[in-house]
Parts: C-alpha cells; sequence; structure tokens
C-alpha cells in the first residue's frame, strides 16, 4: 500500500508541474507584468517609472524563464517562473500582487469553504443514492416516469434561479433563515442552512439521474438474481447486495467533487457573503490578483490529485478483490 501511494506521488509529479508550466503561460501571455502593474495601480494615466518602482517592489521585474544577467544556477533561480511558481511545490504560496499573505489567507478561508461544501456533498450524496434507490424500486410505475420528468426539469433550471428565490422566498418573505453573511462557531450554522439546502436541490435531478444509471446496469447481474432466488425481498437487495457492488463508480463520481470541499462554490460563496476560498478567487479575478489566481490553480490541482489516491485505497474496502500493490 505505502508503495502505491509512493508511486501515485511520484506520476503526479509531472501533472503538477504541467498545470503549473501551463498556468503561468497562460497568464503571463495574456496579462504582462506591465499590464498588471496598470492594473494595480489603477490610475489612468501611470507612468513608465511608476509601474517600474511596481514591479521591482512585488517581484516581476526578472525575466520570464532565463536571466541571462545573473550566473550559475541564479540564471534559473532569478526568474519569473522560479521565484513565483516552483515555490508552490512547497506549498508557499508568498504575497498576492495587493500584499497579502496568500498562505494565511488560504488557511483562514478554507473553513467556511470546508463548512459550507462538507454538508452540501454527505446530504447531496446520501438524498441523491436514497431517491434513486426508491425510483429504481418504483421502474416501470409512474412515479419512476414522473421522478425522471421532474429530475430533467430540476436540471434544466439555473442554479442562479435557485439561489435567488430560495434568498427572496425563504429569506425574505419567510424569513426563515439569514439571506446572506457568515459568523464562526455555532452561530454560523444559520447562515449556512439556505446554501446547504439550495446546493442539495440544484444537484438533486443530475445526481438522481447518474445513481439510477448505475443501479440498473446492476439489478440485471447474476448475483441479483441469486439474492431473489433465495427469498430476499426488493428493498433488501436494493440497499445492500446492488448498493454494495455499485460503490466503485459512485466512489469515482465523488473524486471529482473532493477538490470543492476547499475550494467551495464560487457562485454560492459570492452571493451569500461566505468568507472562503470560492469568493476568495472571484475577488482575485475582479481585481485581476494573478498571484491569487494561479495559487488556486495550483491547490485544485493538488487536491484533484489527492482525492485520486484517496479514491484508488477507498476501493480496497468496498470490493475486497481489488489490491494496491
Amino acid at each position: 500500500m505505502l508503495g502505491y501511494i509512493l508511486r501515485r506521488l511520484l506520476y503526479a509529479m509531472p501533472v503538477l508541474i504541467g498545470v503549473n508550466l501551463i498556468t503561468f503561460l497562460l497568464f503571463f501571455s495574456v496579462n504582462t507584468p506591465d499590464d498588471m502593474a496598470r492594473s494595480q495601480l489603477g490610475a489612468k494615466y501611470v507612468t513608465q517609472n511608476a509601474i517600474e518602482h511596481w514591479k521591482q517592489q512585488h517581484g516581476y521585474d526578472k525575466p520570464l524563464f532565463f536571466n541571462q544577467e545573473s550566473v550559475g544556477t541564479g540564471k534559473i533561480t532569478e526568474t519569473l517562473f522560479y521565484t513565483k511558481s516552483v515555490s508552490m511545490f512547497a506549498f508557499h504560496f508568498g504575497r498576492s500582487d495587493g500584499g497579502r499573505n496568500i498562505g494565511h489567507d488560504i488557511v483562514q478561508r478554507m473553513w467556511p469553504s470546508l463548512a459550507l461544501a462538507a454538508p452540501v456533498l454527505l446530504l447531496g450524496l446520501l438524498t441523491n443514492i436514497i431517491l434513486a434507490i426508491v425510483i429504481v424500486f418504483f421502474r416501470g410505475s409512474y412515479l419512476e416516469t414522473g421522478g425522471l420528468i421532474l429530475c430533467i426539469i430540476l436540471m434544466s433550471i439555473s442554479s442562479l434561479f435557485y439561489i435567488i428565490f430560495g434568498q427572496y422566498f425563504i429569506g425574505r418573505v419567510m424569513q426563515l433563515t439569514p439571506i446572506s453573511g457568515f459568523s464562526g462557531g455555532w452561530h454560523g450554522i444559520k447562515f449556512l442552512i439556505l446554501p446547504v439546502v439550495i446546493g442539495v436541490i440544484g444537484g438533486i435531478g443530475t445526481g438522481i439521474r447518474w445513481y439510477r444509471t448505475l443501479f440498473l446496469e446492476e439489478i440485471n447481474k447474476d448475483y441479483v438474481r441469486t439474492a431473489r432466488a433465495k427469498g430476499l425481498s426488493q428493498m433488501r437487495v436494493l440497499f445492500v447486495h446492488v448498493l454494495k457492488n455499485a460503490m466503485i463508480p459512485i466512489l469515482t463520481g465523488v473524486v471529482v467533487i473532493i477538490p470543492s470541499l476547499f475550494l467551495g462554490s464560487l457562485i454560492m460563496e459570492s452571493f451569500f457573503g461566505i468568507p472562503g476560498l470560492g469568493s476568495y478567487t472571484i475577488d482575485a479575478i475582479r481585481t485581476q490578483d494573478f498571484a491569487i489566481v494561479r495559487s488556486m490553480v495550483f491547490l485544485g490541482a493538488v487536491l484533484y490529485i489527492a482525492g485520486l489516491i484517496l479514491t484508488d485505497i477507498s476501493y480496497t474496502f468496498v470490493d475486497p478483490r481489488v489490491r494496491l500493490k
């Protein structure tokens, strides 16, 4: 097991290097350091001296990849790519273009994102699986047809509608929860109820259809017919046998959502005023603070790879036939 994890970590390094390099090239091909300086200084007419001073203060006065004026290893280390990107592999994100400590901001903001995304993931997963099994149980009936039509309707509605409708009807008209805001500790639960409910409802349509497809593929297999021949009830067959054997594709689908546990929902956090990493990223894009955006892209890649490794490890618990060597 340990050897497998080490190999996967080694395989992940070229992927992270590629993501880091592509992100760096994209950002600095779209916006040069001079453009960043003009954006941050905010003045309509910015002198070249002010631009050069800003670049020197924020470390953007170096060449991109190769510094001909330096000697030895300085030709590589005294470059923008090395100072701004390579240090991320040690999780040293440096400072934002606005002067903030990015690492400190990530640590502070990851907890609100986790407090929002974890309940949405767990409650959404539980709700979608139970409803999908119920629809499979009543397959061929009007309940299945009506459920599938409702799923398609829910999938067709924009997530912005759920947010705006929830804030207006539940928050303002019924006044059951605050419309927006956040607070630490147990007092913050009241601010999370509405976005969590909206997050779960917004994913019901897609989730039910996905899990229904998985369960329908399992119920026609030999082990299901054997379980029925032994006299097991349909509900027991679905919840015990079918659900257990469908866990591997379920876990594979969950890994895609894992980065959102820390990165949060970009739209949800912005609309509800939750100071998480999602709103942090949106604010950085709005202010064109590319140091923060590059850090969030790199962090998202790291979390996705970590999710893949955790998923492979979890396979051994749901399917004893799988062995990681």
